[in-house]
């Protein structure tokens, strides 16, 4: 493990050695062995000898998300199939499931990556830690399980749902370590409370949260709720799942492990890869998977590449705080609209909870207006009206000025909104 982690302080010179070497690596791997790969190099006119640097590298295409999904189930593999030891899936629920093979060296690398997130954010062999992700095709559960016990952790794997149950092994077991979405977080120290405990006594320390964006609003409510300290990582299950990059205790940012994946950033329109520092759509290539490569995996992940040190000493480069998606991109009446916007504004008032729903009115395939459901905090509710009002015309007075539009508001009374034990949904379309 701690040659692992030695890994994280490379000298720039020596890191960029590495990773010219595991882009030859991951091209002529994904040529030799995978029928999808040397169809796709073939007609570009592409051979692996021709790309030997980073400019070269730019010359393949990008593989993206519709790619995997036609290649369903075992179109992306380069293996055969008897080394494929596990099959993890998306959920699916856009169109078939991208589906992600394993052979045995592929989860021995898989598990160091995830430990050395888990190291970053402070978590040591001592640690007991809870997973609160569910288990089975999401990678999520398995991921981080496997990367804890790497690391020496003892992991209790309880799964999602049965937040009672949750709640009192929590405590039983001496819990000090919590794996879950940061939603599922909030949620469970709802439930904490109205049971009358007090979560902050349950010696809660460290919070491993993804799976979906993490505000800094709810950051801030989950530590205040839990008195841990939150981090958040990032992974995906088209590129291997939750090991990609990870929070150190500075929090300044989530450091790629950049001998393990190849970042870019490239301007979502035009494919032009971005300097460092520059905002954009995230494209990622593990170096060394051998079951199912992928090369310039466009993630639809909006964010930057942060090259400035980072006080914890590592070297690697940072990625920024994922601050949309490009398909998540809302067309409203010609305004570009990102779901993170609305969130930002609405973290701005205290009488607004972190649960919001967007419902999109589309009438033949635009979207002709914007509902945005808002969940009051018990002490922001009132049985004024017209306090109702007041607060209502300056959420809406806010999201006009942020947005250059004003979407139709709805205020919810405390807790109707629906909780979830995995990803919150936030938008949903409604068809006219």
């Amino acid at each position: 493990m701690q040659e692992d982690t030695q890994k994280d302080f490379l000298e720039p010179a020596e890191r960029t050695t590495q990773q010219t070497r595991g882009i030859m690596q991951a091209v002529r791997h994904a040529y030799q062995n995978s029928p999808y790969y040397r169809k796709v190099f073939d007609n570009a006119g592409l051979k692996p000898d021709q790309i030997n640097n980073f400019p070269d590298f730019q010359q393949v295409p990008f593989t993206r998300k519709d790619d995997l999904r036609d290649a369903y189930p075992y179109g992306m593999a380069a293996v055969p199939m008897e080394r494929i030891v596990r099959i993890h899936a998306s959920s699916g629920t856009t169109g078939k499931p991208i589906v992600a093979g394993y052979t045995k060296q592929d989860l021995d690398d898989w598990a160091a990556a995830v430990a050395r997130i888990c190291a970053m954010a402070g978590v040591k062999a001592s640690d007991i830690a809870q997973i609160s992700f569910g288990y089975g095709l999401f990678t999520g559960g398995f991921g981080l399980h496997y990367g804890l016990e790497r690391l020496g952790a003892t992991v209790v794997p309880f799964s999602s749902g049965n937040t009672e149950r949750q709640l009192a092994l929590m405590q039983d077991f001496n819990t000090n370590v919590l794996v879950s979405t940061p939603s599922f977080a909030l949620y469970m120290a709802e439930i904490a409370i109205e049971l009358g405990f007090k979560p902050r006594e349950f010696g809660l320390t460290i919070g491993l949260f993804g799976g979906e964006p993490c505000s800094d609003a709810m950051r801030e409510d989950i530590e205040k709720f839990w008195g841990l300290k939150a981090t958040v990582n990032y992974g995906l299950t088209e590129v291997v799942g939750p090991g990609i990059s990870g929070e150190c205790e500075e929090r300044t940012g989530m450091h790629i492990l950049e001998d393990v994946y190849f970042p870019e950033i490239i301007d979502p329109e035009s494919g032009e890869v971005l300097p460092d520092g520059v905002t954009g759509e995230l494209v990622l290539t593990p170096f060394h998977k051998e079951g199912f490569p992928v090369l310039r995996y466009r993630t639809g992940d909006i964010t930057r590449l942060i090259s400035e040190p980072c006080p914890c000493g590592r070297t690697t480069r940072r990625m920024d705080y994922i601050t949309g998606r490009s398909d998540d991109m809302i067309i409203i009446k010609g305004v570009n609209v990102f779901p993170s916007q609305i969130e930002e504004v609405l973290a701005g008032f205290s009488e607004v909870s972190p649960h919001y729903i967007l419902i999109l009115h589309k009438q033949k395939g635009f979207i002709k207006d914007l509902e945005v459901q808002i969940e009051l905090t018990p002490e922001g509710f009132s049985d004024s009206f017209r306090q109702l009002e007041a607060l209502e015309g300056r959420i809406r007075q806010r999201l006009r000025s942020t947005l250059s539009l004003a979407p139709r508001l709805k205020l919810m009374e405390p807790r109707t909104l629906e909780r979830t034990t995995g990803k919150t949904k936030r938008i949903i379309v409604n068809e006219l």
